[in-house]
């Protein structure tokens, strides 16, 4: 017989220590292999922060780990007790790792956000939310602008549960141009940067046609001129428009939000629609108004457009500004058909002019940006609170490509290290301050292609590869790439208007176009507004047939002659990333 003892892994594997042994093994070299992927995949010694002692940390970790690991294979087997002792020494080495990562991530978030906040950058949405405004000073607390939220806010900003809400309340802002159920309209809007004008003929039958199914718009008996009909058929608001245009007088603004709530990303904005809607029916009735002869009542309309863009200036939400320039290009389309046609009066171009020189993209471009910093805080605040939301969160508001399935994500929410999401916190307003806040100029008006081009490569490089570091990032940033693009093109638009308008009140006291902008100021308008890329002198020539062009150079920051580029997949789009931004009339 031989009595000669055996190696443990050549028994039979019958005793519940030896089972709970081999256990033990898989455990520990499962854990050795995600503690060096981890290493690895985190690349703690790149990190711009506390790198070096956070790589000697994991070093440590990893090499105590491999010891456990091989102290496991070889004594554990032999001693069920000291298997209770490898599940201690695993539980420490897991508790180790997560403080090493939380700790990391709190300290490189925390000396972050303290250097910033020295520099006036505030992360909080308190304290970007604007000011408090007295009730009798406030647009947004008139009768006329709280039915526009009132079905869903109460004046002091407090949510209405939906069993609560008034069935019967009556949205007076809500004021279609079309009839619900009923066809679109074919294309009837003028494109004021293609030179195109509008065909309210095609207004004037949609509404006549419809007149046929319903009466919810008046038509006459027999046609009239198309903006008479038109005009009749928007009757049906004039009420409240004329309400509207008495409140817009009130010199501040504040709507009633939610900015303490929980979750800042379910803000509630309902008042955005709303004003939205009552520039559309403003921009057909003022169209109406200028084919119909009546140049009075589309200035006020037309001041009433721009006054209303002002109306949510100082909320710091990216979309209320965006909703903002989506209204400014509403009144662009009347406004230059009217310079077009030598429609408007001295008077009423001096004071057009009055209500364009109080837009400032610029200083709006950052005030979102700064909101959009806040929320992200918040929003990762909320987070870290509520690690099973990140799902939701990123369904809702953010790119999910669906490489991760919901329920993993969940629980990836709930079992990552928390230092993780300071780690997306921190890579995320790095960004933001350095690249996309700075892209515009407050003092100057300016804008900053290259900021915004540097900006969207760095964020590309950081996220092409995904890590646990940049998963929010990678989320959260894309959708702002563009944002300086559209606010500096806003301005340039305003820019350019003041100019036409400065440029027609010259024809009317000289007969003809002037053969520089120079001779414009001082007396036709008191500073000539600047290109906003480059802040150099927008670019004009007279032409040969009594008209000019003025334009910007565009966003390429290339002089193209006044000549704008056009979007490869839809030729009757202008491509405002190439090309120059023109203003010009078309030929008679």
């Amino acid at each position: 017989m031989n009595d000669k003892p055996q190696k443990p892994w050549q028994e039979s594997v019958k005793s519940p220590a030896k089972y709970f042994g081999w256990f033990g093994v898989v455990i520990s070299c499962a854990l050795l292999i995600c503690g060096c992927a981890l290493f690895l995949l985190t690349a703690p010694w790149k990190s711009e922060n506390y790198g070096g002692i956070t790589a000697i940390i994991w070093i440590v970790l990893i090499a105590a780990e491999v010891t456990l690991a091989v102290f496991v294979a070889r004594e554990f087997l032999r001693n069920f007790r000291r298997f209770f002792f490898a599940l201690v020494c695993l539980a420490t080495f897991i508790g180790l790792v997560y403080a090493e990562e939380d700790l990391r991530g709190w300290l490189t978030w925390s000396h972050f956000k303290r250097d910033w906040e020295a520099k006036g950058i505030n992360f909080d949405i308190a304290g970007v939310a604007p000011a408090p405004v007295a009730g009798d000073k406030n647009f947004a607390l008139t009768p006329i602008a709280y039915s526009g939220y009132g079905f869903i806010l109460t004046r002091d900003g407090k949510r209405i549960p939906n069993a609560q809400r008034d069935t019967n309340f009556v949205q007076r802002l809500r004021m279609p141009i079309t009839v619900e159920h009923f066809r679109e309209p074919e294309h009837w809007l003028g494109n004021w940067q293609l030179g195109q004008f509008s065909d309210l003929q095609v207004m004037q039958k949609y509404y006549r046609d419809a007149a046929a199914k319903t009466n919810e718009f008046a038509v006459p008996a027999t046609p009239q001129s198309p903006g008479a009909d038109i005009l009749l058929a928007l009757g049906k608001y004039d009420a409240t428009i004329e309400e509207l245009r008495a409140a817009s007088v009130l010199p501040e603004s504040r709507f009633p939000l939610e900015y303490d709530y929980d979750d800042p990303g379910e803000i509630l904005l309902p008042h955005l629609a709303a004003l939205k809607q009552c520039s559309e029916v403003l921009q057909l009735r003022c169209l109406a108004e200028l084919a119909n002869g009546q140049n009075q009542k589309a200035t006020d309309d037309l001041k009433l457009m721009l006054q209303l863009t002002g109306k949510v200036k100082t909320e710091p939400f990216l979309i209320s500004h965006l909703v903002r320039i989506a209204m400014l290009q509403m009144a662009f389309q009347p406004l230059w058909e009217g310079l077009a046609r030598h429609q408007w009066t001295d008077s009423q171009l001096v004071a057009l002019d009055g209500e364009l020189a109080k837009i400032d993209f610029a200083e709006a471009y950052v005030r979102a940006m700064k909101g959009e910093l806040a929320m992200q805080h918040g929003e990762i605040n909320y987070l870290r609170r509520n690690p099973g939301r990140l799902p939701d969160l990123l369904n809702a508001r953010f790119s999910n490509d669906g490489w991760i399935d919901n329920a993993i994500l969940g629980l990836l929410g709930r079992v990552v290290p928390t230092g993780w999401s300071y780690q997306n916190e921190y890579r995320s307003a790095r960004l933001m301050v350095n690249y996309f806040i700075p892209v515009a100029n407050e003092e100057q008006g300016t804008f900053s292609p290259d900021l915004g081009e540097q900006g969207s490569v760095v964020l590309m490089q950081e996220t092409k590869s995904p890590s646990p570091f940049n998963f929010i990032e990678g989320r959260m940033l894309p959708a702002l790439t563009r944002a300086s693009l559209r606010f500096a093109f806003a301005q340039a638009s305003v820019n350019m208007a003041r100019i036409a308008l400065a440029l027609e009140h010259y024809r009317l006291a000289h007969g003809d176009y002037p053969a520089a902008l120079a001779k414009l100021a001082p007396d036709d308008i008191q500073e000539l507004p600047q290109d906003v890329i480059g802040g150099q002198p927008l670019k004009y020539r007279r032409e040969a047939d009594g008209l000019f062009t003025l334009y910007s150079v565009g966003w390429n920051k290339t002089d193209d002659g006044g000549v704008f580029a056009f979007r490869a997949e839809n030729s009757a789009r202008p491509d405002l990333e190439k090309g120059d931004w023109v203003w010009r009339y078309p030929a008679k």
